[in-house]
């Protein structure tokens, strides 16, 4: 099941969401040039995930949940352009557990 919220999807799977940017968001800011993410292993809705350049903006994005990190896509740190792909697959954010379930059903529909 996929909701969106500030122009992200959050996709749940068993218990694990993947927050990845909507083609819309990606569009926007343009094609990303660095990614840095922010400490900690939990967020609270609008917490920072990460902060990010593109040729179009700087962007820092809010969680839309709640929820414990349990995997961020490192592999955008060194390879930013990733966070543009339309493969699920490359352009994650990142993964969160321990969401409020009833919080995930409130979001808009994708």
């Amino acid at each position: 099941m996929t909701k969106r919220a500030n122009f992200l999807f959050i996709e749940k799977n068993d218990d694990v969401y993947t927050i990845s940017m909507t083609p819309e968001l990606q569009d926007d800011i343009g094609t990303i040039g660095f990614v840095e993410y922010t400490n900690g292993d939990t967020l609270n809705v609008d917490d920072a995930i990460l902060n990010l350049e593109a040729s179009k903006t700087v962007f820092e994005m809010a969680s839309p949940l709640a929820g414990k990190v349990v995997e961020r896509n490192e592999a955008a740190i060194s390879e930013p352009t990733l966070l543009n792909s339309a493969k699920t697959e490359e352009n994650w954010v990142v993964k969160l557990k321990e969401v409020d379930e009833e919080a995930f059903n409130q979001l808009e529909e994708a």
